[in-house]
């Protein structure tokens, strides 16, 4: 039996502990802890972890900042279940169990729902958290099926297929339909943006250091640089669209181009298995996952130097921004 006086004190700490997610917050996934962390940006001090499913790779947040769904991606064993987890109360509400969809990737949260591959079945799927349930599927035909951006109006998607080196872009027609254009890159492409100005898409190429420039109108390639990077992973514009982020896994870089003429203004080297990359909505700090060495590097924008660190767990790699409304 508690006392009143403990029971007041045990109260008001769960109080506080809820308290803590700041109404701005970094969102982390942990791959080898299987765990999200809440991150407060102002300070890099690490406000909560939330456990996960095994191997979470990319993470969605909902449009008031409240929610977040994390692609369970698995191990050796590929994985089944989305988390949805309040961040609020920095707790897993529940696992939904994906059945015979299997390796959800790319996440990607648009007009209260949740967009995410399955990379394992060469398809994009629909998440409706309202409901509970998963409710469309468009098949890719595409192999590994990995990434999924989702246009500001809602009527343009693209994936990247690292398997079949092909960028897929899918417009809207009329209420339902959707129309599919495979458009070809180059080796492996898994990095991919939408340049902030909605007319083109770049994608890094992980298998011949290559990055293919789409022109969305036009559906097709208009350029391709040979940048030799050693197997990029992320691709970010800031949001001016002035600058183009790449993360070299295997070299441990960030590469900085500048997206009007295409060329390398700078590299920094970062450490062991560069992955996740995420860029700030005011475009003044990037936080690169710097995976082999369990901390996120945070990027002045400005001086493009490295402004410090932020230890969230082992295995750092897919973010997200979480602005509550």
């Amino acid at each position: 039996m508690l006392f009143p006086r403990y029971s007041c004190i045990l109260a008001l700490t769960a109080s506080l502990a809820v308290a803590q997610t700041p109404s701005r917050a970094l969102i982390v996934l942990n791959k080898e802890d299987a765990t999200l962390a809440i991150v407060d940006p102002s300070s890099g001090k690490v406000m909560g972890r939330v456990p996960t499913g095994v191997g979470p790779h990319e993470v969605a947040v909902s449009s008031d900042g409240k929610f977040a769904f994390v692609g369970n991606y698995g191990n050796q064993t590929p994985g089944n279940t989305i988390s949805v987890i309040d961040l609020v109360a920095q707790k897993e509400l529940h696992r939904v169990d994906l059945g015979p969809l299997r390796r959800p990737h790319g996440m990607a949260f648009a007009d209260g729902k949740v967009y995410f591959t399955a990379e394992v079945n060469k398809l994009i799927a629909r998440y409706d958290p309202a409901g509970n349930q998963v409710d469309w599927l468009l098949g890719t035909g595409q192999n590994s099926t990995h990434m999924v951006l989702v246009s500001k109006d809602n009527n343009k998607m693209f994936t990247a297929n690292i398997g079949s080196d092909s960028i897929t872009i899918i417009e809207r027609v009329g209420p339902a339909g959707w129309n599919e254009t495979v458009v070809p890159v180059g080796k492996g492409p898994e990095a991919i943006d939408l340049s902030p100005d909605g007319k083109e898409i770049w994608t890094a190429h992980s298998r011949d250091g290559g990055v293919s420039i789409i022109d969305i109108a036009a559906k097709k390639v208009t350029q391709t640089l040979n940048l030799q990077t050693k197997r990029s992973n992320r691709l970010k514009f800031t949001p001016d669209g002035k600058l183009v982020l790449i993360s070299d896994l295997e070299a441990g870089e960030l590469w900085v181009l500048d997206a009007q003429t295409r060329k390398e203004i700078k590299r920094l080297k970062l450490g062991a298995n560069v992955e996740g990359i995420l860029v700030e909505p005011d475009g003044l700090r990037a936080y690169v996952a710097v995976t082999g060495a369990n901390n996120i590097a945070v990027i002045d924008l400005k001086t493009l130097e490295v402004s410090g660190h932020i230890s969230t767990g082992n295995g750092p790699d897919g973010m997200a921004w979480a602005v509550r409304k």
